[in-house]
């Protein structure tokens, strides 16, 4: 399972980052691909890149919530809301572990051979609020006078846009860097700090900071596959634990928020006490009532 997953995740990068004609022409790929959401984290101003940026589509969505007020509802918003609620619905955060970019940078950058440490448990609750904060109010609280806010997320926080829009774009165009100012900088501050956090904590912005993470977990409870623990067959030798990447529990919660369905665990555990399929649904039992006379 493990090496389908490098293979799913390699395939799936280099798949949807496949404009390779950007030196040639328009920097930034512009064709009808960029209509559809990339269900991970990929940003829509990496000159490779062929789909857009859910988080980044959500927050025009949230932007132009008042410009559009008077001219009717933002239809493309709402569907770009509606398309996640459907990933999360059907698989949760599988996207997370196997189909995310950003995710894939983090763990190759994991490997590197030095000593590992664990996150603190709260700061996991820190990407709710960048969800809820960056991603919904400022966008559509801090607005111009034509009514129209900020993708705030993408301005002070993204290091997928950082390290795959911004720099690549620097590069090709150095004209930019006379434009360059607190924001970029802010970012390229942000971005080290991850890259050396990833090299020693596995997957420090999924588990802290990623917007798209915290809605996806929001469904793990309802999700039509599921992660599910069989308690007679583990013998508590907590080599799921071990190898978790996002530091969850399976034998005590196998349908955690956290869990990313990267499904490291199943190959870890030598007996059986883990299975991965569709979630079963709860069956009341039946009330037995006394009908001798």
């Amino acid at each position: 399972m493990v090496g389908l997953r490098w293979l799913v995740q390699t395939l799936v990068t280099l798949g949807t980052n496949a404009y390779l004609l950007f030196p040639y022409g328009s920097v930034i790929y512009q064709g009808p691909l960029k209509a559809v959401c990339h269900p991970g984290l990929n940003c829509y101003s990496c000159p490779a890149a062929l789909l857009s940026c859910p988080v980044g589509a959500v927050q025009n969505f949230m932007a132009s919530l008042r410009y559009t007020a008077q001219g009717g509802w933002p239809h493309l918003g709402t569907m770009v809301v509606g398309y996640l609620g459907f990933i999360g619905t059907l698989v949760g955060r599988l996207p997370c572990g196997w189909l995310c970019p950003f995710g894939f940078i983090q763990d190759l950058l994991h490997k590197i051979p030095v000593r590992k440490f664990s996150l603190w448990p709260p700061l996991r609750w820190v990407k709710y609020g960048v969800l809820v904060v960056l991603v919904l109010l400022l966008p559509a609280l801090l607005v111009d006078k034509a009514g129209l806010g900020q993708p705030w997320f993408c301005k002070l926080l993204c290091p997928a846009g950082t390290l795959t829009g911004a720099l690549p774009l620097i590069f090709l165009k150095p004209g930019l860097w006379a434009t360059v100012g607190f924001y970029f900088w802010n970012k390229i501050t942000i971005l080290a700090l991850i890259i050396i956090l990833a090299i020693i904590i596995s997957r420090p912005f999924c588990r802290m900071l990623c917007p798209l993470g915290a809605f996806y977990s929001l469904f793990m409870r309802m999700t039509l596959v599921q992660l599910e623990f069989i308690e007679g067959n583990c013998v508590n030798c907590e080599s799921c634990v071990r190898c978790c990447p996002t530091g969850v529990v399976p034998y005590q919660d196998p349908n955690s928020r956290e869990c990313i369905l990267c499904l490291r665990c199943l190959d870890a555990c030598q007996f059986r006490a883990l299975s991965f399929g569709i979630r079963r649904p709860l069956v009341k039992p039946v009330r037995q009532y006394d009908t001798a006379e």
